[in-house]
């Protein structure tokens, strides 16, 4: 589904990621590992088409196509879609405005409102005044209404409790089971695994993909030893990947 070849993208002057080849396969959701700064933000926000990230060298390959010069909307209406790791509060735009102009489907609408405890909130600005828990709900309910095959989070679970990540993480996993669909996740806790199954896991350190593997695996390695182990993995890009 989505393809990266040989990806190097610039900030400003600065150079942030190196040579990133990455596959996403269809119905196999991939986690990305790393610490901060590292770049995996860069990486989500260079796939999307973001002003400001340069891409330098190499391809972005989503269902077969290039995508490299296509603006946002464009990218969005192939079938890509982005959660912030901070969402924007935008006023005077209710919830309801979006998932109305998201979907002709009133019955979807309030069922997955319901779902993501977000009923009382649908005639309420976006994210304004929400908490961060609410936030991160509402960014879930309007991703899932726009139906994109490719899901790109940006650690979905951060700064939410353990009860917001149940819900989110049991919304997230069906939409996934459903055919066609997958998803590139980063994450720094770990707990959006308990709901949602990745197959496959890599680590990036530095802007440069050191290793892959099993998602909980290579989070449990992390925890218990730290990102600089990672560099020591034998699975590095280029020699098992």
């Amino acid at each position: 589904m989505l393809e990266i070849i040989n990806l190097s993208v610039q900030v400003g002057k600065k150079m942030i990621l190196r040579d990133i080849n990455l596959v996403i396969r269809k119905d196999v959701p991939a986690v990305l590992f790393g610490p901060n700064g590292s770049g995996k933000s860069t990486l989500l926000k260079a796939i999307m088409g973001f002003s400001g990230y340069e891409v330098k060298k190499g391809d972005i390959v989503f269902n077969g196509k290039k995508i490299n010069d296509l603006p946002i909307e464009k990218r969005v209406s192939l079938g890509l879609g982005i959660m912030f790791q901070n969402p924007p509060k935008i006023t005077g735009v209710k919830l309801v405005q979006i998932a109305r102009f998201l979907s002709q489907d009133e019955q979807k609408i309030q069922e997955l409102a319901g779902r993501l405890s977000l009923r009382n909130h649908l005639d309420r600005d976006i994210n304004a005044e929400f908490s961060g828990g609410e936030m991160k709900r509402s960014e879930l309910f309007q991703i899932i209404m726009q139906d994109p095959q490719m899901l790109l989070l940006d650690e979905p679970e951060s700064g939410v409790d353990l009860e917001n990540i149940s819900i989110m993480g049991k919304a997230l996993n069906d939409y996934l089971k459903k055919p066609g669909k997958s998803a590139l996740m980063i994450t720094h806790t770990g707990y959006i695994l308990d709901y949602v199954k990745a197959d496959n896991g890599c680590v990036m350190i530095d802007g440069e993909l050191w290793c892959v593997g099993k998602p909980k695996e290579m989070f449990e390695s992390i925890r218990k030893n730290g990102y600089g182990k990672c560099k020591e993995c034998l699975h590095v890009q280029g020699r098992d990947s």
